[in-house]
Formats: C-alpha cells, sequence, structure tokens
C-alpha cells in the first residue's frame, strides 16, 4: 500500500517554511517562484493530459457528463467548476457536476 508520507505533495514545502517570517512582497515573491515551476512539470504529461481531453470530449459527444470527484480541496474545486460550466459555456446543470466526500457538510 502507497504511504501518503512518500508523497512530496503530502509533505511541506522546504522552500516556503518561513512565511510567516517574511513582508507580504517577498512572500509573493517565494509563491510565484514556486508556481513557476508548474509549467515546467506539467510540460512532460501534456501528451496523456490531452488523451483525457479528447477522451471527454467524444464521451460528452456521445452524451456522457464530466464527473469531478475528490476529497477537501480537490472536491470543493470540482464543485466549483462543475457550478461554473452551465453559466460560462451554457451547458445543461446536470453534465459537469462535482462530488466531494463527506458531502454537503464538507463544504
Amino acid at each position: 500500500m502507497l504511504s501518503l508520507d512518500s508523497l512530496d505533495t503530502e509533505r511541506r514545502n522546504i522552500n516556503t517554511m518561513n512565511l510567516d517570517e517574511l513582508s507580504a512582497v517577498e512572500i509573493i515573491e517565494k509563491i510565484n517562484q514556486e508556481d513557476e515551476k508548474i509549467a515546467e512539470c506539467v510540460k512532460p504529461a501534456i501528451p496523456e493530459i490531452g488523451k483525457a481531453v479528447e477522451f471527454a470530449v467524444e464521451s460528452i459527444k456521445r452524451g456522457g457528463r464530466l464527473i469531478y470527484i475528490g476529497a477537501g480541496t480537490s472536491g470543493r474545486l470540482g464543485i466549483l467548476d462543475a457550478s461554473e460550466c452551465p453559466p460560462t459555456y451554457g451547458v445543461p446543470f446536470d453534465m459537469v457536476i462535482g462530488i466531494m466526500a463527506g458531502g454537503d457538510k464538507a463544504m
């Protein structure tokens, strides 16, 4: 079984340990430095992400839906994105939905 302790995403970022000691501008600069790393990390996965998007598009064309499932922040972000799709893209309210562990109480 995978130990969550071994995942970088579950550890504190050593580059941002001292945020409480920095000025507002220094905090923003530090966050920006960390954010710059995202694009380089995503780049190798672009082909696989593209396949996932194409699969979702084809599924929706055949009457399927996009369903986000998550817990905590990932669940909230899925619900947020799903709630923005009808007013932004004019899709039916049940085409893109978010499901969050813990249901309404977790919101």
